[in-house]
């Protein structure tokens, strides 16, 4: 049985912040704690500092999304594997492309060790062009040589736009995964659920990032750029900060239980 704590998209330096504070307290409770950090390095992607920050925060393994590519530092740590611990969306068609789409880790739970895998995949709907993100699950759940339970307990962070596809991916995954959790859009949902086959769902886990923003961004940049329906420069904006997550408890490759979570920051 293992207590799993998925955090989403931590914003710049704000979402650092508040990760860093907080998270600490959390995660004595805690086997498991993954992180998204897609946007951490000012809002885009991911750099040395910010990864350090989260690891040093607590954090057990990073994943992305669609910037991933964003600062170019993020290639040698995907090649530290040992360091550095993350996993980037696997449905990358290149076989060249650095790091790993999925990663099993070995974690140690109250009733012994368990095998845990983590698995990030791009959406597609509204998102660049990748490859199926549901082929490519399929596939990896599929592979012969994984097949007697070596994944384990199987996390999925889809990283995508549209709710519908992260809902289709879920339900297409329902008892195969022990959960599929959505992340990208900053908002928390209210779809919290484990579904018939036990596999735990949620459309968004939301973002830990400035809590007065427009999803991470300072308001009057999105604001210029709605109004004058030109491109504006956008900046991270300042204040507190909300931390979200969700909470999933699994044995074996099920969901016993799934729960948001949200701590936001005085102001």
């Amino acid at each position: 049985m293992l207590r799993v704590l998925f955090v989403g998209d931590v914003y710049g330096q704000p979402g650092r912040r508040v990760l860093g504070a907080h998270l600490p307290t959390l995660r004595p409770g805690f086997d498991f704690v993954i992180v998204n950090g897609e946007n951490a390095a000012g809002g885009f992607g991911l750099h040395r500092e910010a990864a350090g920050a989260i690891l040093k925060a607590g954090a057990d393994c990073i994943t992305l999304g669609n910037h991933a590519w964003h600062h170019k530092d993020v290639y040698a740590l995907m090649l530290d594997e040992n360091q550095y611990p993350i996993v980037r969306p696997l449905n990358y068609s290149d076989p060249g492309t650095p790091g790993v789409g999925w990663r099993t880790f070995e974690v140690k739970g109250k009733g012994g060790t368990e095998r845990l895998t983590v698995v990030n995949v791009l959406g597609r709907v509204f998102m660049e062009a990748v490859a199926n993100p549901f082929q490519a699950v399929d596939e990896l759940l599929e592979r012969p040589e994984l097949a007697g339970g070596e994944l384990g307990s199987v996390f999925v962070d889809i990283h995508a736009e549209a709710t519908s596809e992260k809902a289709a991916l879920a339900w297409h995954l329902d008892g195969r995964v022990a959960a599929v959790i959505g992340t990208h859009t900053h908002v928390p949902t209210a779809d919290t659920r484990i579904l018939p086959g036990g596999t735990a769902f949620q459309t968004d886990a939301g973002f830990t990032g400035p809590l007065n923003s427009v999803i991470g961004a300072d308001p009057q940049g999105p604001i210029q750029k709605f109004l004058t329906e030109r491109p504006w420069r956008f900046s991270v904006a300042g204040g507190p900060a909300e931390l979200n997550g969700v909470i999933v408890q699994i044995e074996g490759n099920r969901a016993l239980s799934v729960e948001r979570y949200r701590y936001a920051e005085e102001t």
